[in-house]
């Protein structure tokens, strides 16, 4: 007999844990169906074990600098097996968590590969699901609501597919048993500007190559030039403008080889003993039945409206399967808006404008909105204001002076369009930003809050002070 229920989610990673978990609440009834583990890749694959990585770097780094702060230590070295067992633990204790979550709201989970399948015996419109269990048995769930949050999986370039040896993507490089002495690293986007500074931190020689004109494409270009400034500071070659020839590769006497051009058609040869290829990632849309419905999909990922309802609006797709900013918190936030949507519950819609992006790398990168090229690109005029940490007298004290705040409004309404910050703890700082953004604040309003002081958040008021032409810091 099939199971019948009120929201089921195809996917329990982030997104769809989330979604189950507010559904839950609101007395629907829920399925989750999971072919691997609950927690899916930012738990398991990606922003958990890579921040966890990437703390122990961070330590390492800032042990060996210890004499910077009238500390001198001696015998500092890493035991990169221990690294990854911290790691794994983290893992598998948030994974604990999220099963506990799932018994605490009596949401059922599935274990197995679930397929979407339209009309049939068992309800007169798509959207049920076939499901092959892990023990090999057959299931069908028929929900009254399906979300589709299948997540997504590394991109690869042809000729250069992943093999565990020579050729690496973040899944592979995350279970290293042990650290290579030089790795190249093909793509300046998040994935790779974070894999190059852990990597450089943990003593491995890093080149890190990107086609596009500078590091995060997507960035603030002024956030851009500090972070190649920065991780260049730290030894880390970093080569922009430039295509990687995928044909001249080749793995020979233990180093990988290959060849890089820029515009002007120079070509440089580049070797490592490991090859990281982090050009982004894909949607996992195939084989989960979307051929059996009409749900609409575009450039390979699946096309939603403000509600995260496809084109068959008993279907809500969230998380990496649809594009966009492919964030866990995004993903969860996504899950929300759709469940209180099919609920009935008052929601204002999925706003990408409101989601902080963040980049784990040393020193940290966040934003929220719009870029100034973004909103120049709108049409509008728009005022900013520029802040070094170098002036805010925590960042002195902390020894993490380098970076700044940079806040961009518009010229004729005041209204905050965007903040980008580059340096330290700018994932943690580029919230107070997302609130504003949230509250649609002016930098005036900004600007009348108290910061305490000494701290590094006063460095986001002062900012505000300074595109309001009112600085007491510069």
């Amino acid at each position: 007999m099939a199971i019948t229920c009120d929201v089921a989610i195809l996917g329990g990673g982030t997104g769809g844990y989330i979604a189950a978990i507010r559904a839950a609440q609101l007395g629907k009834e829920v399925v989750i169906i999971e072919q691997d583990k609950l927690g899916g890749t930012c738990l398991h694959r990606g922003c958990i074990p890579s921040k966890a990585l990437l703390r122990s770097a961070e330590l390492y780094a800032q042990m060996k600098d210890s004499a910077s702060f009238g500390i001198e230590t001696s015998g500092v070295s890493l035991v990169f097996p221990k690294v990854q067992e911290r790691k794994q633990g983290v893992v598998d204790q948030l994974h604990r968590g999220v099963q506990y979550l799932m018994r605490k709201h009596k949401i059922t989970v599935l274990e197995g590969k679930g397929r979407i399948i339209g009309p049939s015996i068992f309800s007169p419109k798509s959207g049920a699901v076939a499901v092959e269990l892990s023990d090999g048995e057959m299931e069908t769930v028929v929900p009254t609501n399906l979300i589709i949050a299948t997540g997504s999986r590394p991109r690869t370039l042809p000729g250069l597919t992943p093999d565990g040896l020579h050729i690496l993507s973040s899944d592979e490089a995350l279970v290293l048993e042990e650290l290579p002495a030089s790795m190249l690293i093909i793509g300046g986007g998040v994935i790779g500007v974070e894999w190059a500074s852990l990597l450089n931190d943990f003593g491995v020689s890093v080149t890190l190559v990107e086609a596009a004109g500078q590091l995060l494409p997507a960035e603030d270009k002024e956030v851009a030039r500090e972070l190649q400034k920065q991780l260049t500071k730290r030894g880390i070659t970093v080569l922009t403008g430039m295509k990687v020839l995928t044909e001249t590769y080749e793995a020979k006497e233990g180093q990988v080889h290959i060849s890089a051009q820029r515009q002007d058609g120079e070509v440089t040869a580049l070797q490592g003993d490991k090859l990281l290829v982090s050009v982004g990632r894909q949607a996992n849309v195939e084989n989960i039945g979307l051929e059996n419905t009409d749900i609409g999909v575009s450039q390979g990922f699946i096309s939603v409206n403000e509600h995260m309802q496809t084109t068959e609006p008993h279907i809500y797709a969230i998380g990496d399967c649809i594009g966009g900013l492919q964030l866990a918190h995004a993903a969860s936030h996504e899950g929300l808006v759709a469940v209180n949507h099919l609920a009935g519950e008052p929601s204002h819609g999925y706003n990408a404008a409101q989601v902080p992006r963040c980049v784990y790398t040393r020193p940290e990168v966040a934003s929220v909105g719009l870029s100034e090229q973004e909103a120049k690109a709108q049409g509008r005029e728009v005022k900013t204001a520029k802040v070094p940490f170098s002036a805010i007298g925590k960042a002195l004290v902390q020894g993490e002076r380098e970076g700044f705040v940079k806040m961009v409004a518009d010229a004729k309404t005041n209204d905050l369009v965007g903040v980008q910050i580059i340096g330290a703890h700018a994932t943690e700082l580029i919230a107070q930003a997302a609130l504003a953004q949230l509250l649609d604040a002016t930098p005036w309003e900004i600007g009348q809050a108290v910061f305490a002081h000494p701290s590094l958040s006063e460095i986001i008021g002062e900012a505000a002070l300074t595109i309001e032409g009112r600085s007491l810091a510069l």
